[in-house]
């Protein structure tokens, strides 16, 4: 029996579709299915959720049932509707101080009726396509604010830990310090102290039961520790108090004077929408480090991402929940925990509505110097040294701190004003401070520009250019990024003004080669940057600087042949040149540390000594990164040969058990003439040193050789041929090699050393990693999740 579907009537060409005779019917509609990783992530971030939804609650001294209100809408709505695929959102840290000062001044139900007009402000500036703007504010204005917000609460919670009640602001607080300490109460004390110990140490617990422990999240272990102890304990504790959600307090009617409340949406707006767009950015990044996981998420969609904030915060100010903005701690977590889709987020905020319907006994046995404890754990972690070094390693140490102090002393919307307002004036203060220098050496003018070169400056520039006589040879050095059309202009005619003269001006920037006054249109090069590169190719003629001229006039390249010492040695001192004027300036704070610090590299580099192998490029790393052994061939001697070969063992042992470095890389290449030679190399003759080194090389022979081990494979095809075969073979014996060093051995078992397998395609530009070596190697490509991993 077969199925007829009809054409429509008024197209006739085209003719009736059936079912062929026995065919299975249509599928049905999709299933919805839930994976088991966004089942095991979901649980991961509901115990992370469920006390610091509480806590954040205490903290702002709104109702507790609104932090789980607030959490639940988060992993609901903003997780349905986000464009942050894993992000979770909820009730955040960076939300306390702006809540709790709402609270204070306007009333619970005004302050969800800020939440509501908040909500429907990120929905105007998502309709707008504004996103991507707000990550133009500063970061260390976003770091300042979230530090002053962790300072404000700590010192706020350290109250409660203590028994008491805090104070409306960080001044009050600290100034009624003392006597809170004169009248602290020991069981609340000894409550906070158990928290933050397990806090601390629950992360740090050694060995393979503490791998498994781990798993769960230390927040829930400490509060759930802590109160356990204090119920067994007896102790009398101020503890959660859940009252019955028939007496939830729903939003109201704003209340107060106008400007207040435009400044308190604007201030509730700003901080839930910049934490949200900066969280989002920081999941890309923890997804892009998760391999195969950004293919199937995507990046996140940050316009949508504001429209899902916006619409959350309408639903929770609505039902009397806390202002809503994505979470660093719980986002992080779903993402380490597996999550693949929005599912777990949505499934964590379901786990929420089911503890605040069905869990009420059990929370309100909660002592709220553990909810305490947990919060300003929280608070100091906003504090962040890592995010004083970058501030302070880009020189904005100036904006982070005015931020910081404002959010603590003034109020989080003022703080934010004022670290804008030093923003700015440190970027007038760089485009102003222009340093211009005139020097002569050994008969060459120098005139060196630091900073950034605009109109401002261009009286100066004029007086160090006037300075250089007629027909002197003359180098303009700019050490900045930005020259406006003014002083660009001043230099041109000043240029054209000199050269005409009879005078040479090479004027460079921050990078050798690179001359930015005037395009170059004569010669077409691309490939300026690998000038210093002794086989450098150019499809174009290219111009010969003024050193590389002979004293009489002539080119030096039209005398000295390819190869010779002069001209060796000429672009040998070039090159040194070329660094202290430009890199070494931008290096040497760097390296100055390193020479008071000592080499602290976390990888040993085996490699070939091949010139076509540029280890630092193809790394991207920099001093400090790599203790690199070279030899030909990247061979690996096995221990125990005849002596003469020790200099591979001991640099092994010097980097394993001295330098304790982590990760030990074998890197072969393409092409590899040491591999070659061991092709077409004969039993007997002469012994040359060549020879006698490439005998380490026989056992890559001998296992290519073995039919038993299948041979290799380079990204999912075979070898092109014998050679590029013997190299892959050779990197995985050369491993196998490294593992019969005692000290490699040693630190195997231990577990704190991991072994690599690299081969480098020098035609193609392109690196491997060896993934499978029991199968006789497979090398896949590198992708940007395999170096972050």
């Amino acid at each position: 029996m077969s199925a007829c579907v009809p054409t429509r009537a008024t197209d006739p060409n085209r003719t009736e579709r059936t079912h062929p005779p026995h065919s299975p019917p249509p599928p049905g509609p999709r299933r919805f299915r839930i994976a088991g990783a966004d089942v095991s992530a979901s649980i991961a971030v509901f115990l992370i959720a469920l006390p610091l939804s509480l806590g954040i609650a205490l903290a702002t001294g709104a109702p507790l049932q609104a932090g789980l209100v607030a959490a639940a809408v988060g992993g609901l709505v903003a997780g349905r509707l986000g464009g942050s695929p894993l992000q979770v959102s909820g009730p955040a840290a960076g939300l306390t101080v702006v809540t709790a000062d709402l609270i204070q001044r306007y009333g619970w139900r005004t302050t969800c009726a800020i939440t509501v007009l908040a909500g429907l402000a990120q929905l105007g500036l998502g309709c707008l396509r504004v996103a991507r703007g707000a990550l133009a504010v500063s970061p260390a204005i976003v770091h300042g604010m979230l530090a002053g917000i962790g300072v404000t609460i700590a010192v706020a919670q350290l109250h409660i830990m203590l028994g008491g009640t805090p104070q409306s602001s960080v001044p009050d607080n600290l100034r009624a310090l003392p006597a809170q300490l004169a009248d602290m109460r020991p069981a609340s004390v000894s409550v906070s102290v158990l928290t933050l110990a397990l806090l601390l140490l629950w992360p740090r617990l050694p060995g393979r039961a503490g791998r498994l422990l781990r798993k769960v999240p230390a927040a829930l272990v400490a509060v759930a520790g802590a109160t356990a102890a204090a119920a067994l304990a007896g102790l009398r504790l101020p503890k959660v108090d859940l009252p019955s959600w028939s007496n939830h307090a729903l939003a109201g009617l704003p209340e107060g004077p106008v400007l207040g409340l435009v400044a308190a949406v604007l201030t509730t707006t700003l901080v839930c929408s910049v934490q949200s767009l900066l969280g989002a950015v920081a999941v890309d990044k923890l997804v892009a480090a998760r391999p195969g996981l950004s293919t199937r998420v995507g990046r996140s969609h940050l316009d949508r991402e504001l429209l899902g904030q916006g619409a959350a915060n309408i639903v929770s100010g609505s039902l009397g929940g806390l202002p809503i903005a994505g979470v660093a701690v719980r986002s992080s977590a779903n993402v380490h925990a597996g999550a693949v889709s929005r599912n777990s987020t949505l499934l964590h905020g379901v786990l929420v509505v089911i503890a605040a319907l069905l869990m009420v006994p059990i929370l309100e046995l909660i002592p709220l110097a553990s909810l305490a404890a947990l919060v300003m754990a929280v608070g100091i972690q906003m504090v962040s040294l890592n995010h004083i070094r970058t501030v302070t390693r880009h020189r904005e140490v100036w904006v982070y701190a005015v931020t910081t102090l404002g959010v603590v002393f003034l109020g989080v919307l003022e703080g934010v004003v004022l670290g804008i307002a030093m923003a700015v004036g440190v970027a007038l203060h760089r485009l102003t401070r222009t340093r211009i220098t005139h020097e002569v050496r050994e008969g060459v003018h120098h005139v060196h520009v630091r900073g950034q070169l605009t109109f401002l400056a261009v009286p100066r520039l004029s007086r160090a250019l006037h300075l250089v006589p007629h027909g002197a040879d003359t180098v303009v050095e700019l050490d900045g990024s930005f020259m406006d059309h003014a002083a660009y202009e001043t230099l041109q005619d000043w240029q054209k003004t000199h050269t005409a003269q009879g005078g040479t001006v090479e004027v460079t920037g921050r990078h050798p080669g690179t001359r930015i006054s005037e395009p170059d249109t004569s010669g077409d090069c691309r490939c300026r940057p690998w000038t210093p590169w002794r086989n450098h190719q150019c499809e174009g003629p290219q111009s010969v600087p003024p050193a590389e001229k002979n004293p009489d006039g002539s080119d030096r390249s039209e005398q000295d042949p390819p190869g010779a010492g002069g001209a060796s040695g000429h672009e040998l001192a070039r090159g040194i040149s070329a660094f202290q004027r430009n890199t070494a300036p931008l290096v040497r704070s760097e390296l100055a540390r390193l020479a008071r610090e000592g080499q602290k590299p976390s990888q040993l580099f085996l490699t070939c000594a091949d010139s076509r192998l540029v280890t630092s490029m193809i790394t991207s790393s920099g001093p400090g990164d790599l203790f690199v052994v070279r030899n030909v061939g990247n061979l690996v001697p096995r221990p125990g040969e005849e002596s003469g070969d020790d200099s591979v063992a001991a640099a092994i042992e010097y980097a394993v058990d001295v330098l304790q470095v982590r990760s030990i890389t074998v890197c072969g290449h393409s092409g590899c003439g040491a591999m070659q030679a061991l092709l077409n190399s004969e039993p007997g003759g002469a012994q040359t040193p060549l020879k006698r080194w490439l005998r380490h090389g026989l056992p890559s022979l001998e296992r290519m050789a073995d039919g038993n081990l299948p041979w290799g494979r380079l990204a999912g095809r075979f070898p092109e041929d014998a050679v590029e075969q013997l190299c892959l073979t050779n990197v995985v014996q050369q491993l196998e090699h490294l593992r019969a060093h005692d000290s490699v051995a040693r630190a195997l078992r231990e577990g704190a050393l991991e072994l690599h397998g690299m081969y480098f395609h020098v035609g193609e530009a392109e690196s491997y990693l060896l993934t499978e070596t029991e199968t006789g190697g497979v090398f896949d490509r590198v992708r940007e999740s395999d170096l972050t991993a």
